[in-house]
């Protein structure tokens, strides 16, 4: 697994190992990185089940401000920090050790940009998508990656969205309507 573009391009991440861990494919990340495209730079973005960091690192590789990481495991998060440093991009970044949904209820942080890739088959995924959605700032979007045949709301409040499938991955994502 690798840094796509931006300025940490072709750095090597490191991900843990075993069946818990199902990282992002690079051909399902440059899909999600050409949909938000034109809003990545400056944003503040929120990598949530961050696992080993990889979209938030990708994102401030093309220049977002910053990015929050949070994950509940201790060992994703170590990883996600190794990765950081690696990429120079530990000043940029804040990591949090918690359950994902506990940290929505009691930040104050409003952010431009979500990625969502909880456990696949969790449950959690619309629960997450409610909570996050009164954290993101004006034109925020929200982008969850789900199995395809996961079926999330077509809209939420506040929200419009557009699905996008490759093979058994999906793409939702939501964009604050103006």
């Amino acid at each position: 697994m690798r840094v796509i573009t931006g300025s940490a391009r072709g750095r090597k991440l490191q991900t843990l190992e075993g069946d818990s861990v199902r990282p992002t494919t690079d051909m399902v990340k440059e899909a999600m990185f050409s949909i938000v495209h034109f809003d990545v730079e400056g944003a503040r973005v929120l990598d949530m089940f961050c696992g080993c960091g990889q979209l938030g690192i990708e994102a401030l590789s093309r220049g977002a401000q910053s990015a929050v990481f949070v994950d509940i495991s201790r060992q994703s998060m170590q990883v996600t920090e190794k990765n950081l440093e690696t990429t120079g991009f530990r000043g940029v970044s804040k990591t949090v050790i918690a359950n994902s949904l506990e940290y929505l209820d009691r930040t104050s942080e409003a952010f431009d940009i979500a990625f969502l890739d909880p456990p696949y088959k969790a449950g959690i995924m619309n629960d997450a998508i409610e909570r996050v959605r009164l954290h993101m700032a004006e034109g925020g979007i929200i982008v969850c990656e789900t199995a395809s045949e996961e079926v999330l709301p077509e809209e939420i409040e506040g929200f419009t969205s557009k699905r996008y499938k490759y093979g058994k991955i999906a793409l939702t994502v939501y964009r604050r309507s103006a």
